[in-house]
Order: C-alpha cells, then sequence, then structure tokens
C-alpha cells in the first residue's frame, strides 16, 4: 500500500535559529554516555583485544588510507531508517561524482537494490552486527558474505570480532573517542591507535565523519536518517524492510517530522537526532537531507536553515545537469539545441 498522499508531505518551512542552541543539543545527545560506557566497557577491551591478535596492526590498516579520497566531490551518507523505501533505487543511478557510504545494517538491502556502495561503516561491538548484515534480506546468510568480497568495511577497532572475521573483502580501522581516561589507557595499553572518528554514538554519525572529514567530502547528502518510525504506510516501520522492531515498539515518545507532522520515535533515536544538529550548527559545510522522511532538521517551529530539505532525484539534478548538454559538447554541428536553463 502506498503512503497516505492525505497526510502534508510538504517541506515546513525555514527557522534562521533552532529553538535550542547547539550546546544544549550536543549536552541532550551525550546525556546517555555514563550508562552507555559502563554496559560496553568490558566487551570493547576484550573485541580490541581480538581484532589486535587477528589482524595485526590496526595502524597498517587504518582509516587514514582514505584521506581525502573525495576532496572536493559531494558524498551521500546512508542510514538505515525507513523512508529508504522511497528513493533506495535512485541510488545505483546516481552521478559519477557522489560516493557512496553507509551504515553495514542497510547492507543487505543496498545490495537487493545494486546501490553500489564505496564504503560500508561498522560501529557497535554486539554480536547483531552479524546477523544485522542480512536481517529482512531476499539471500541466504552465505550469499550475503559471498557479497562482501568486493567490499571494503570501515571498523571501530571494537567492532565484534566474528563479525569482522566474516567480512571477504578490505577492513580499515579507526578509534572512536570515549569520555573515559581509564578506558584510553587500556586501549592504549593493547596498541597506541589515533585516528579518531567522531559519531555522536551511533554507525551513521561514523558514516557522516568518513565522509565530511576523512574523505574531505564538502556536501553531504543524507538519506534514510529518520530517526523515528515511519507511520504512515499501512503498517509501522522502524526500517525499509520488515523488522523485529515493527512488533514491539516499546516506550515512544512524540516529535514532528520534517513536513510538520507528529511521529513517534525513541529517546535515543532523538538523542542521536540532536548530535547530528548540533554539528551541523558548529561545522560549516553543505547539509542536505534527502531522507524525503524523518526528524532530521525539524523541530515544531520549522525545519533549521542548516540543513536543507529535498527530494533525492533533484539533489541529483544538481551535479549532473551538464550531461544533457553532452551531444553539443561532443556533435557541434547537431541539431541538439538544448538550453539548459
Amino acid at each position: 500500500m502506498a503512503r497516505h498522499r492525505t497526510i502534508n508531505l510538504n517541506f515546513q518551512n525555514y527557522i534562521q535559529k533552532a529553538p535550542v542552541s547547539g550546546a544544549a543539543l550536543y549536552a541532550q545527545s551525550a546525556s546517555n554516555d555514563g550508562p552507555t560506557i559502563e554496559h560496553w566497557r568490558k566487551t570493547w577491551i576484550a573485541n580490541i583485544k581480538a581484532n589486535k591478535e587477528h589482524f595485526g596492526s590496526f595502524a597498517d590498516k587504518s582509516v587514514g588510507k582514505l584521506y581525502k579520497s573525495h576532496e572536493g566531490k559531494p558524498s551521500i551518507i546512508c542510514g538505515s531508517g525507513p523512508s529508504l523505501r522511497q528513493n533506495v533505487s535512485l541510488l545505483k543511478s546516481r552521478p559519477e561524482s557522489m560516493a557512496l557510504v553507509a551504515c553495514l545494517h542497510s547492507f543487505h538491502y543496498l545490495e537487493d537494490h545494486d546501490a553500489n556502495v564505496d564504503y560500508y561503516v561498522t560501529l557497535d561491538a554486539g554480536p547483531i552486527t552479524i546477523e544485522e548484515v542480512y536481517e529482512g534480506g531476499k539471500r541466504t546468510p552465505e550469499e550475503y558474505w559471498e557479497l562482501t568480497k568486493n567490499k571494503t568495511l570501515v571498523a571501530y577497532i571494537g567492532s565484534n570480532p566474528d563479525l569482522l572475521k566474516k567480512w571477504q573483502g578490505e577492513v580499515l580501522f579507526y578509534n572512536a573517542p570515549i569520555p573515559s581516561e581509564e578506558i584510553k589507557k587500556e586501549i592504549n595499553d593493547i596498541e597506541p591507535f589515533n585516528v579518531w572518528i567522531s559519531n555522536g554514538g551511533n554507525v551513521l554519525g561514523a558514516c557522516f565523519y568518513l565522509a565530511k572529514a576523512w574523505m574531505a567530502s564538502p556536501v553531504n547528502v543524507f538519506v534514510g536518517a529518520d530517526f523515528c518510525f515511519d507511520i504512515y504506510g499501512e503498517k509501522i516501520r522502524f526500517h525499509p524492510w520488515d523488522s523485529k522492531y515493527d512488533k514491539d515498539l516499546g516506550h515512544t515518545i512524540s516529535a514532528v517530522d520534517i513536513f510538520g507532522n507528529r511521529v513517534i520515535s525513541w529517546q535515543s533515536y532523538l538523542n542521536f537526532r540532536d548530535w547530528f544538529m548540533s554539528r551541523f550548527m558548529a561545522a560549516p559545510g553543505i547539509y542536505i537531507n534527502a531522507s524525503e522522511g524523518g526528524t532530521l532538521g525539524a523541530f515544531r517551529e520549522g525545519n533549521i536553515i542548516d540543513v536543507r530539505q529535498m527530494w533525492l532525484d533533484d539533489v541529483f539534478k544538481l551535479f549532473d545537469a551538464h550531461k544533457y548538454l553532452e551531444d553539443q559538447a561532443y556533435n557541434p554541428t547537431g541539431e541538439n539545441n538544448l538550453l539548459l536553463f
């Protein structure tokens, strides 16, 4: 069933200044850091030791190999939000200049749609990341692992070791900032590795930092970056595919999406969203949300001007309009008299 078109799907008006400061948004995004650190501390250290033993020096396989690899060119940063159903089919025909950096959780979905991802990124330390590679896909787990042969995975050094062992393509490593001096010392005792990716506690944040900071991409386009459930269609969705999260939402809270409609989310996911908005407000850049849904950039007062809301096919026209002049370029005596504007 198609989305209900009776619901407003016009972007909210822009507001010149967010009703909350960037500092306050950042503080909210970090409000759960303490419990998270205590919960994952032992797992992170154990994973780092195991990955060091299996892969050798992290420094020899550093994400620093991607330094300035996309300098001056646009990038697409792909999450696993439900709005990805609207425009995933467009990704395979994106302009040649656009790199695609995606959360590993979307692997099966993007591979099934021939999206031609340049880099997959993983951050989480738990074993759940293994089943997420194929959960909801159309093929067997073995077939998806086979597809990793020619793909590059950018992984936190504390990622699940069994996941990384199953990956058949290249693995590049990064470290993630943890606000604990004791943990930093424990990690340094395994291997000093100061190649950092800031992330806000979520893998889409790591994708963003990789594209903008390491790859030097000045224009960052987001898709599948909802930070909420899709409640517009025939069923509630947390991902673009059928997911276990659709059946048991747990405690949800209300939010406003980019169209001004009420949606529901988890506090933790809105905290992730707040981290992005604080970074958009702090770091100069050109940020475009082409998710075509979700909450990125949205307040009840309107959408912040720091991130532009666009449809993905319109974004592509920004970067490949010249292709309509190709015939004139190579056949100047031909009959093509198209004027671009």
